[in-house]
Parts: C-alpha cells; structure tokens; sequence
C-alpha cells in the first residue's frame, strides 16, 4: 500500500495511492488528525479508517510524508561498500583514518526542518557553502517503537519506507568534522514522494538510482548495504528508545559528486531524480539563494 501526505485548498490530508489510475482516496480523518500527516496513521490506527471518493493526482499537491518529524531523523553514513571506499578516498571524510569500511554503524542527524517535499527546490547558499551534493537512499518509518529491538524482531517495528535525498554541504562537513551543520541546512531532506507498506519492498535487492540532469549517477541496490535495517535498528535501540514515526536513512550508494575528479557539485537550476524500486521517483530542482 501506497500512502500520501497532501494538501488540496489550503487542507493537509493523508490519502492511499493506486498509481496505475493516479488517483489518491484521502482517508477519513479531521482535519485536526491529519495535520502529522503519516503520524496520523501511525500513532492511532490499528486499524485503518476508511477512505472517501478518489480524486486525480494532478489536482493536489504532495507533501513529505511525515512534513516535520517530531525529532531528528536518524542517518547512517558510509553504509554501501563502494560509496565508503570513494568517501575515504574523497579528503572530506573525517573518520578516514579508521578505514574506509566501518566495523560498525555510523550515526549522526538531520534536523526535522531540513525536511522537504517532492518537487519544493532545494535551495543552497553560496555564502554558506559552495560544495553542495547529492545522496540517494532509502529510508525506514518506525511503527512500533522499543528499545533493545533484537534484530530477528526489527522488521516487526517497522511501518514501511520511503526516499530521502540526504542534502549534504560536504566543505561544512569537513570543517566542522562531525556532519550535523553540513547535513542540516534549510531544505537538506527531500523526502517523499509517499511512503510504502513494508511489504511492498524486498530488502533484500531493492534498486536505488540518482539522476542530476538526466544523467545517471548513482545505480545500485540495497543487497549492498554494510549493515542491513536490522542491524541498524537493533543498534540504534541498543540504548535509545525508537518511537512511533521516526525515520531513519539506510546510507547512499557511490556516485555522489565528490566521488567524481574534479568533484560534480550541485548548483542552481539543477535536477536532482531519486528512484528507488516499489516506491517511486522523488525529484527536486536546486535553486539558488541571492542576497
């Protein structure tokens, strides 16, 4: 199942998805139960509400799934093989000297404002970094939280998944040696375009592929990942209690801009396209901040 946060007339709403008639059918909530837009589903329903007559896509707008998350999202970094071996290589990664492969999962966050729909541009500021990339990967709703998840019962925690472009200004990251500022600008999350039930995706191989421009940058699967999602999530709850509608993002493939020589950065009036298989296509533009 295919689920939506929108608006249509001003109205925040969460609707089920059929993409083969590109018609959403929003479900039955107040206006008031819609506002967290996925959390709406997660925090109160056992049981789905029904839905109301389906409309065209065309005619609304989508929002990111969960539009501001209650607290930071959580991410994994240098989580694909080939992408760790070109970050090493890259001069930005501040963790180089303990390898290019982790022995264990590396985590740091995104601020919940860093969050943006499918389509609303990413925007970067000259003034504050010149080094903007790209990351496509996928990400994890929780829908049952706990705290010392065993990774046989991490799945069962899981609500389902969706895309996340995690934005990263990588000068800021080097300077500042730890990755909160660098992945915490304005609008550094597109997430979207919806999310999917956990099972529509086979973790196992589920392809994750990025465009800039309409060229091909990144294309790999998820059969790839150095720690798999139950591993990530039995490590994050070792000692942290997950929560109802937190997200966490797997890590992003090799491909990214500073894995090229000389490095391919973004820059405004550029397209960025993430497709992950089983759920769809998030696509932002960049634009450009002027002062």
């Amino acid at each position: 199942m295919r689920v939506a946060t929108f608006s249509l007339g001003g109205e925040r709403r969460v609707g089920r998805i059929d993409t083969q008639r590109q018609t959403v059918a929003p479900f039955d909530l107040t206006i008031e139960e819609a506002r967290g837009g996925l959390l709406s589903l997660i925090d109160g329903c056992d049981i789905l509400p029904g839905t109301r007559s389906p409309m065209p896509l065309r005619e609304v707008e989508l929002e990111a799934p969960i539009p501001r998350p209650r607290r930071n999202i959580f991410c994994v970094g240098k989580n694909y093989f080939d992408h760790a071996h070109e970050f090493s290589k890259s001069g930005f990664d501040s963790s180089a000297a303990r390898g290019a492969v982790p022995q264990h999962p590396i985590f740091f966050s995104k601020l919940p404002e860093t969050v943006i729909a499918h389509r609303a541009p990413i925007r970067i500021d000259p003034q504050v970094s010149t080094a903007i990339d790209y990351e496509a990967e996928l990400a994890v709703i929780i829908g049952k939280g706990g705290r010392a998840i065993r990774r046989s019962d991490a799945l069962d925690h899981v609500w389902g998944y969706t895309i996340i472009n995690d934005v990263t200004a990588r000068d800021l990251q080097s300077r500042h040696a730890q990755w909160l500022i660098g992945k915490s600008q304005d609008t550094f999350c597109p997430m979207g375009p919806w999310t999917v039930t956990r099972d529509e995706i086979d973790l196992s191989r589920t392809g994750v592929r990025c465009w800039v421009n309409g060229e091909l940058r990144q294309d790999s699967n998820t059969s790839l990942l150095i720690f798999d999602v139950p591993t990530i999530i039995a490590a994050i709850s070792a000692g942290i209690t997950l929560q109802p509608g937190d997200v966490i993002a797997t890590g992003t493939p090799a491909g990214v801009g500073i894995g090229f020589d000389p490095p391919r950065f973004l820059k405004g009036g550029d397209i960025v396209r993430i497709e992950i298989d089983g759920i769809g296509v998030l696509e932002n533009p960049v634009e450009e901040i002027s002062r």
